[in-house]
């Protein structure tokens, strides 16, 4: 079974991704203010906090009750962290924007479950300003391959949420028990504990394995969304606002139902609070050649990455008339 859900996403989602059609339609102004107020598509984000918190718990048991090969222990560890990173972590995502206190504090905690809560501060007052300008650990550089951006990205990330963090209490004032990145880092190493005192050691290693999984999975999508793709600076150390030629985006409809439309990415960069319901595609975007899923197994080859993409980051730039761009992404490496 831990197999299947390995197969399912590099395999199946890929396939169905191929054959299952685009979904490029946008709702109208009148549809997106009714599909705004239905309280159902937010209910079932926040649901899935109790039920990722479970069948983590579950895991944890699992592995301290069977008797696992090393080989199992693994998958059944890549399978937990699967499901808290493709989607608990793209649900925190969908959460952590909105200004509701509930819908944040729930997006902490599907963040501290994966050992990953400095991200929220990183993504919201870090991401958000820098993304695509050399200041983002979270944009990938043309020709820069998903194994050297992970290091990159997953380093500068930390780096980033304790700056944005530190600056912060200094210019309130605030003791250092405030700070946020301390307070959930916390969390994390206090359910680690928990988990260790009430299933043992080798629930402890399968909590960690699974975090490294869910935050790799995010890392991917990362590097997929914005790889190769530069705004202009205007002036030292200035660039052009974001728009929607900032991000890769997809209309795989698959795709779009598993991932709360996150692949509609340009407009979440233009509008960041704006609900997944809503989430509008744009043509003049740059766009995939398929959806997320696809992409994401690409990513892991990379010299198929770059055969695929490299090509149509180029394009794009062609397009702009923006080739001092690109030459300088490139020097970036």
């Amino acid at each position: 079974s831990c197999w299947n859900i390995i197969w399912s996403v590099f395999g199946i989602v890929p396939l169905l991704e191929l054959i299952s059609g685009e979904d490029a339609i946008n709702p109208t102004p009148e549809e997106e203010k009714e599909l705004n107020k239905r309280f159902s598509f937010r209910l079932v984000t926040m649901l899935w906090v109790p039920l990722q918190l479970v069948f983590l718990m579950w895991g944890c048991w699992a592995v301290s009750n069977w008797e696992l090969s090393t080989l199992n222990f693994i998958l059944l560890s890549i399978s937990v962290g699967f499901n808290t990173g493709i989607l608990g972590i793209n649900i925190a995502h969908e959460l952590i924007h909105k200004n509701n206190r509930l819908e944040l504090l729930l997006g902490q905690i599907l963040l501290v479950s994966v050992c990953y809560s400095h991200w929220y501060i990183e993504h919201l007052w870090g991401h958000h300003k820098q993304v695509s300008t050399p200041y983002d650990p979270a944009t990938a550089r043309f020709g820069e391959s998903f194994y050297a951006f992970l290091p990159r990205s997953v380093i500068g990330t930390i780096k980033s949420a304790w700056h944005i963090e530190s600056e912060r209490i200094k210019k309130k004032n605030l003791p250092i028990w405030h700070n946020q990145f301390l307070i959930l880092q916390g969390a994390s190493l206090t359910l680690a504990v928990v988990i260790g005192c009430v299933w043992g050691y080798k629930a402890q290693v399968m909590f960690f394995l699974q975090s490294v999984v869910a935050f790799s999975l995010l890392e991917i999508v990362n590097y997929i969304e914005h790889y190769g793709l530069m705004r202009k600076e205007i002036g030292k150390g200035d660039y052009e606002p974001v728009n929607p030629t900032h991000s890769w985006n997809a209309n795989s409809r698959v795709t779009n139902y598993f991932l709360f439309k996150l692949q509609r990415h340009s407009d979440h960069h233009a509008y960041a609070s704006r609900r997944y319901q809503i989430l509008r595609s744009f043509e003049h975007s740059p766009q995939m050649p398929t959806g997320y899923a696809g992409m994401l197994l690409l990513a892991l080859l990379p010299p198929l990455w770059f055969k695929v993409m490299d090509h149509r980051a180029e394009g794009y730039y062609n397009q702009s008339n923006n080739q001092q761009q690109k030459i300088k992404i490139k020097q970036l490496q």
